[in-house]
């Protein structure tokens, strides 16, 4: 694993961040490779009405937009018990809804708002959070980056660099929460990592009762042996520092340096990007 960073100048159009120019990368000995890196099918079985509400969209508009059928449509399917509202069906006409509410057509939820997807490089001292009254939340650095309703697949601590996607499409996120996502980390530790230390990540630990498998693990190439790669596909935040405490060492710095097929190029530390129409398939292959 080198330690070269692919941030750099690029086309990417986001907010900016502390422009850290330092390249920082993760490849390792094999196996790791160089950073380039309905139709209805039914009716609902219990019609019951819900309470109007007096602001929102019109449900045959937010169906319609959300690109399933024409609202004239979307009033017979509404009629015959397909549609739910907060788990709830709703088959009155003129109902309104809100752009948070949970919408589902035939049992599949839906939304009025394009699907988007934004890839970010986080800088240092951004909490991955959508909750008010966290200081600087990766929310501030992705505002001017969409409409949409996008929040982050996975966590970044605070203090963690590198890359964090963010989606508004609900299957895509439905999917990845239950295969989970593989992502390379450069890890920083206090000392060296013993090579017998090393073994017992690849092969696998238990930590406080619950199994914590990696995909990779390798030292940094012309680096130190308190540097290391890691491909994992837990998405947590603090699996990989409880990881390395578990075997006595304290993580000085992580940086995500890929996401699944996701990479650095081009997108410098702090600024965010919209993913090409290729990247967006790719997730198709996961």
């Amino acid at each position: 694993m080198s330690r070269q960073d692919q941030s750099g100048k690029g086309k990417a159009s986001g907010r900016g961040g502390d422009n850290n120019r330092k390249r920082s990368s993760a490849r390792g000995n094999a196996p790791f490779k160089k950073e380039s890196f309905k139709k209805p099918s039914g009716r609902q079985n219990t019609v019951s009405k819900a309470p109007k509400k007096s602001d929102g969209i019109r449900l045959n508009k937010y169906i319609a937009h959300s690109g399933i059928c024409s609202r004239r449509e979307a009033d017979m399917y509404i009629a015959t018990g397909l549609v739910t509202v907060n788990g709830k069906v709703v088959n009155e006409m003129g109902y309104q809804v809100k752009l948070d509410d949970d919408v589902r057509f035939d049992g599949r939820r839906i939304s009025p708002e394009p699907n988007t997807y934004v890839l970010l490089n986080k800088p240092k001292g951004f909490a991955t959070t959508t909750s008010d009254g966290k200081g600087q939340t990766v929310m501030d650095l992705v505002a001017n980056a969409t409409t949409a309703r996008i929040t982050p697949i996975g966590r970044l601590g605070r203090n963690a660099t590198g890359l964090l996607f963010f989606t508004n499409d609900d299957q895509l996120k439905e999917k990845l929460s239950k295969k989970g996502m593989a992502r390379l980390f450069h890890v920083e530790l206090d000392k060296n990592l013993k090579a017998a230390d090393l073994q017992k990540i690849k092969a696998g630990l238990t930590i406080d009762g619950k199994d914590v498998m990696v995909e990779e693990v390798s030292y940094v190439n012309n680096a130190p042996k308190k540097e290391v790669g890691l491909k994992i596909k837990h998405m947590g935040n603090s699996v990989i520092r409880n990881l390395f405490e578990h075997l006595g060492y304290d993580v000085v710095r992580v940086d995500c340096v890929t996401i699944a097929h996701l990479t650095k190029k081009d997108l410098p530390r702090g600024r965010w990007k919209h993913l090409s129409k290729a990247e967006i398939e790719l997730f198709g292959m996961l």
